[in-house]
């Protein structure tokens, strides 16, 4: 963890709820709530884990985005505040200056495993194989043609470069709230932006906004969950949409991923380092609410349990790149420790 938050869960439980025995009276059910990369996940450990431990109830599982859900977990601690932030990114420092301001001094990272994000059409439409500068120039408010800066003119995909397919421009991306979006900033409109050039003596804000204001005549944000992406493609055939590599491989009856870079995005390219556009998923746990909530310490220890999140687990078989047994059991021992 970027910082040391830990304070001791039975005394911080008490000062915040009363007593415990209070407390628990008032609800009694783990709620949890982000990242929608993490949802599909979190839902199948949550109904593993109400089978495996009948005498907890299942945790509720909500969405709302990284942003969302870690807003939500910082807003303090009590019965009315979530226990579990599902997270597709790695919680900010603002983040966790917000919770300590809340009073939620102890939030524990846990790294279970990794995704891909990737670049998904209708099946019936034509084949993509992008790089981050194309997508950049497909995206972009402003672009430099022939050493001018002009409003982006590119209409079809071969406009910008003669091996994509002659189809209209339409990206639908995850919005601010989600932490897909951030990803997919960093590592494909930084990355393309840094590649398509730029000439010297802008200042630092023209820069900036040259790298993250994007045109509105072409691109869809969108702050609800894949689902809602997919609907935009079923109703948009032409529309690119961003992805978890695990919701694509649940629909690859109705879509098609493009490569990028030339890498076909799949488990195996993205556990061996090769496919581009990769992340790391976490939850991240209020440890002032454990002993307090039922069940929320056997709950992680389940999720990290090999039979759900190793290789070979349910999850694996639902889309999760498993990380080394070595990492998990690293992550659960600080867990149990307490550590941040």
């Amino acid at each position: 963890m970027k910082t040391a938050l830990f304070a001791s869960a039975a005394v911080i439980a008490l000062a915040a709820f009363g007593t415990t025995a209070a407390f628990a009276q008032s609800r009694d059910t783990i709620q949890i709530a982000g990242s929608s990369t993490v949802l599909p996940f979190a839902s199948i450990v949550a109904e593993e884990f109400s089978a495996a431990f009948p005498e907890f109830k299942t945790p509720v599982v909500g969405s709302g985005g990284t942003g969302g859900g870690l807003k939500q977990f910082c807003e303090g601690t009590g019965d009315n505040t979530i226990d579990i932030a599902n997270a597709s990114r790695q919680i900010k420092d603002a983040e966790l200056e917000a919770c300590k301001a809340a009073g939620v001094t102890d939030v524990r990272e846990i790294q279970f495993g990794f995704d891909g994000i990737v670049f998904a059409s209708a099946a019936s439409g034509a084949d993509f194989a992008l790089t981050p500068v194309q997508i950049y120039k497909a995206i972009a408010a402003k672009v430099y043609v022939d050493g001018a800066l002009v409003d982006n003119p590119y209409k079809t995909w071969n406009e910008i470069d003669a091996s994509l397919p002659n189809q209209p421009i339409s990206l639908a991306i995850p919005a601010s709230n989600h932490g897909t979006r951030e990803v997919f900033q960093e590592k494909v409109v930084t990355a393309g932006f840094k590649e398509a050039g730029q000439p010297e003596g802008l200042s630092e804000d023209e820069v900036k906004a040259l790298e993250t204001t994007f045109r509105q005549d072409v691109v869809i944000e969108i702050s609800g969950d894949y689902t809602e992406t997919l609907a935009r493609l079923n109703s948009d055939p032409n529309t690119v949409g961003v992805f978890g590599l695990s919701f694509y491989e649940q629909n690859t009856d109705t879509l098609k991923v493009a490569t990028v870079d030339g890498v076909v995005p799949s488990k195996e390219t993205v556990a061996a380092g090769e496919y581009p556009v990769s992340r790391p998923l976490f939850f991240y746990v209020k440890g002032q609410h454990i002993g307090v909530i039922p069940g929320i310490e056997e709950y992680v220890q389940f999720f990290l349990s090999e039979g759900i999140s190793g290789n070979g687990g349910t999850l694996e078989a639902a889309g999760l790149i498993a990380q080394p047994a070595e990492k998990t059991a690293e992550v659960l021992a600080a867990f149990e420790a307490g550590a941040q």
